[in-house]
């Protein structure tokens, strides 16, 4: 099966597999597994900064799409939804895990990931959106790199798309500025608002 792009969903595929799962059929929930799961691993690897993690995140939040999806209405699309579940899981991992003492042992193996990760993708990207706090990254994420629209954002978020503007416009400066201040030349594209 094709993996789906945001805002490119092909609506009567996805809606009819989710009207199956809907109805029962437990197969039909895998399509939905194998279509999301690379987007949404991805998208929490970068909130949770922690492959492990991120691994356990996309089972829970999976989990929780199983569990929820009756609730589910074709209001939204449904990888707006399916982020939506990812998001407020990604948040909730990321305070429990802010309350906690970070260990040596955690700490040495943050870095040793980052460094990994760092010679397979563009290290300097990586570092400005390790930067940033959950909430930025994710905004971040879901606007430059799964190009949603702010109002597509805002029904993730459960925020205004006029207050994700101002935001992510906040974010961009800042993203800026650290570079700016790091030295070289801005990566105003990754950021730029489209």
């Amino acid at each position: 099966m094709k993996y789906l792009n945001p805002g490119e969903e092909s609506t009567q595929p996805i809606e009819s597999i989710v009207e199956s799962v809907k109805q029962g059929d437990k197969q039909a929930f895998a399509n939905i597994i194998r279509t999301f799961e690379r987007q949404i691993y991805t998208y929490c690897y970068y909130i949770l900064k922690n492959r492990e993690e991120a691994e356990d995140a996309l089972q829970e939040i999976f989990i929780k799409v199983y569990q929820s999806i009756h609730k589910y209405e074709h209001q939204v699309s449904f990888s707006s939804w399916l982020y939506k579940v990812a998001y407020y899981h990604c948040m909730d991992m990321a305070r429990k895990k802010s309350r906690q003492k970070k260990t040596l042992s955690l700490q040495k193996e943050i870095r040793q990931l980052e460094n990994q990760h760092q010679k397979d993708s563009v290290p300097e990207v990586e570092e400005l959106l390790m930067s940033l706090k959950p909430e930025e990254r994710h905004l971040v994420l879901l606007r430059a790199v799964e190009q949603y629209s702010f109002e597509e954002i805002g029904q993730i978020m459960d925020c205004k798309p006029a207050t994700l503007r101002k935001k992510f416009e906040r974010v961009r400066k800042k993203l800026i500025l650290q570079k700016k201040i790091k030295g070289g030349v801005t990566h105003e594209r990754m950021v730029r608002s489209n």
